[in-house]
């Protein structure tokens, strides 16, 4: 895949260089006072028509959308190393998987965690495995490349805790160097720490079923080594005994002398446990969560206690999985999720937003199939409230166990745009959504995405936790969206609790006038959320905090007019707001602009933006990733993005003229 050059990290405002004119793709020159001429209001309802009538050409006949979720090719390499493992790997799916693969390898030889950013070792070190297995051979030009940029990255012996894993299944690498997962965890009751239920949803899931997997310490050869890509080199660490870290580094290995004890007494009752807890968790189609990692380390954890490859439960899983597949031409490549609930509330959000009315027919059967959608069963979020009803929605299409707040949030919204529905049925559907919500609040008046007070920090020092987050503690995007909702309920009943919830985004503010984006890249997500929360909250355009936020947008608007946000930022503040024009990134901040009432140069110019780049069928192209699964280790491209948030944000341009 080819790679598009970023924009470097600058300082101070790149607006200066806009001044002049600046010819877009579709023609035609960007001029001062762009807000009153006639001609750019013609373009933008233009645009509008093409966008909305490309976006309901994506909706399904059932009445949902679902753009595709783009990853890195972490997802693949591990989909042929889990079918080898299980002994179902089809040649004639393993090369049409490996020419997606090569197709993403970069010039340098590696591959990386995101379109256009820097190598990632343990990324190529699992795409150089599954390309083995594929028959690529070490001498092959492609091969001796990345073989050498894994060695220069530090070799095997430095990459992640996961890699390790997937590597010492087949005897690539030794179990007594991977952390210690004691099945023995899943006795601890939930008050106990590093309980399963301290950890993130999507964290639980994997520890669970990964403390199965370690307690078997398989070993399933490969017929080939992987000597040319260790270094030579391991970082060692200090243990520092005065950090939590330190002691729980030390508790490591003491974990890893205990495995290699003959008899443990709670390893069986252990165990037990967690496959109980497994299957309890399986869902409809088949899935965990609804995500890979959880997904095919629980099918690992049931094949490796025997659970045959027709049992239903697995039969199930595999099925599932297949089904995550996106087949095109030669190749096919593996979808970590599925996002049809959040991407069906944000499609009539945008088309309600773009003009079409609420009884319109395709807005009318995406809400009678949110309404379907709604989750009535309680799941792990009762835990922590145990006297919290059942309501909202997740993000999948099979996810019972977890419903999401930040999904609720929208969906809530979405349904209050839909009027061709039964208003007391719709009635009932978003007070239970707004109930759960409200009763799924933190204690610092916040909400996380999946939990309440999902906070234990030290969980991430633990060992076996060297990528992605581990816990889900309130976050600033899904805070606004919940704060944005409860400001649009027609009632106020809930003021309170949206005061809370002001309250703590204020306090989450950055000093440089942002908000930090948890599941969005990501200053420009995160402040793009909370200014509309904020506003329809009862802030105006020129409280402090307000205007702190729109200050920085303007800041940040790239010399072509649109915004744009290098996932590299989420590790180099330095890169906060800078980065290539995304249609996605340039719709959130428009949101904020104009929801505040921003109408001035910098809005119009970033309307111009969106209007030049889209293209001829409609659509807007976005190779960039703006999605966020993990801060600094896991990337998405929701393909969906790049079409809704421009035709939301040029509808309420179009909507508010000066």
């Amino acid at each position: 895949m080819s790679e598009t050059t970023r924009l470097p990290p600058t300082t101070g405002s790149p607006r200066a260089a806009s001044t002049g004119p600046l010819a877009g793709p579709n023609g035609g020159a960007r001029t001062g006072s762009l807000q009153a001429d006639a001609a750019l209001a013609k373009s933008v309802h233009r645009t509008i028509t093409r966008g909305r009538d490309a976006l309901l050409g994506m909706q399904d006949p059932a009445g949902w959308w679902k753009g595709e979720l783009e990853t890195n090719v972490t997802m693949d390499s591990e989909d042929i190393l889990f079918r080898e493992f299980l002994g179902i790997r089809r040649d004639d799916e393993t090369e049409r998987s490996a020419r997606w693969i090569r197709s993403n390898q970069r010039d340098d030889g590696s591959w990386a965690t995101f379109f256009g950013g820097p190598a990632d070792l343990s990324t190529t070190i699992e795409a150089y495995v599954a390309l083995r297995l594929a028959g690529d051979r070490p001498e092959d030009e492609h091969m001796r490349r990345a073989a050498l940029v894994v060695r220069e990255l530090g070799g095997v012996e430095n990459a992640r805790v996961f890699t390790h894993i997937w590597l010492a299944l087949f005897g690539l690498w030794p179990w007594d160097k991977t952390p210690a997962i004691p099945a023995e965890l899943n006795l601890l009751p939930s008050w106990f720490p590093f309980n399963p239920y301290d950890f993130a949803c999507w964290a639980r899931q994997t520890i669970v079923a990964l403390s199965v997997v370690v307690s078997h310490r398989p070993v399933r050869p490969m017929p080939f080594g992987i000597e040319e890509l260790f270094s030579g080199l391991t970082v060692e660490r200090p243990v520092d005994l005065r950090s939590a870290t330190g002691w729980l580094t030390v508790l490591d290995g003491a974990l890893r002398r205990f495995e290699r004890l003959p008899l443990k007494r709670l390893r069986r009752p252990a165990v037990k446990r967690a496959l109980g807890w497994v299957l309890e968790r399986q869902e409809a189609d088949g899935s965990w969560g609804g995500i890979q990692p959880p997904w095919v380390y629980s099918l690992l954890a049931l094949h490796l206690e025997g659970y045959a490859m027709d049992h239903p439960s697995v039969v199930a899983g595999i099925r599932g999985l297949d089904a995550f597949m996106v087949e095109a031409g030669d190749m096919r490549w593996l979808e970590a999720c599925q996002s049809p609930v959040w991407d069906t509330a944000l499609a009539i959000l945008a088309l309600a937003e773009a003009g079409l009315p609420g009884d319109h027919p395709a807005l009318t059967q995406a809400g009678e199939w949110l309404l379907a959608e709604e989750i009535g069963v309680k799941g792990d979020w009762s835990v922590r409230r145990p006297d919290v009803s059942p309501g909202g929605w997740a993000f999948e299409f099979a996810n019972d166990v977890y419903p999401d707040i930040d999904d609720t949030a929208l969906v809530v919204m979405a349904l209050r745009r839909v009027t061709g529905l039964d208003p007391a049925r719709v009635h009932g559907a978003i007070r239970r959504g707004v109930d759960w919500v409200v009763g799924m609040r933190s204690r610092d008046g916040g909400w996380g995405a999946f939990d309440a007070d999902n906070t234990r920090e030290l969980c991430a020092a633990l060992p076996f936790f060297d990528f992605g987050a581990v816990i889900d503690p309130p976050s600033a995007d899904v805070t606004g969206h919940v704060v944005e909702m409860l400001a649009e309920a027609p009632e106020r009943a809930e003021r309170p609790v949206l005061n809370r919830g002001l309250q703590w985004l204020l306090r989450a503010q950055e000093d440089d006038g942002s908000w930090f984006g948890r599941w969005g890249a990501n200053h420009v997500y995160g402040t793009g959320s909370v200014v509309p929360a904020l506003v329809k909250a009862g802030l105006g355009r020129e409280s402090p905090p307000v205007a702190r936020a729109l200050a920085w947008l303007r800041e940040h608007q790239n010399p072509d007019g649109g915004w744009g946000e290098d996932l590299r930022s989420y590790r180099d503040p330095a890169w906060r707001g800078r980065g290539a024009s995304t249609p996605s990134q340039t719709g959130w901040a428009l949101l904020a602009l104009l929801t505040a009432g921003d109408r001035g140069e910098e809005a119009a110019r970033g309307v111009r933006y969106l209007v030049e780049t889209q293209r001829d069928d409609g659509t807007w192209d976005e190779p960039y990733f703006t999605g966020i699964g993990f801060p600094g280790d896991f990337y998405i491209n929701y393909h969906l993005y790049r079409m809704v948030f421009p035709l939301w944000a040029l509808g309420r341009w179009r909507a508010e003229p000066a």
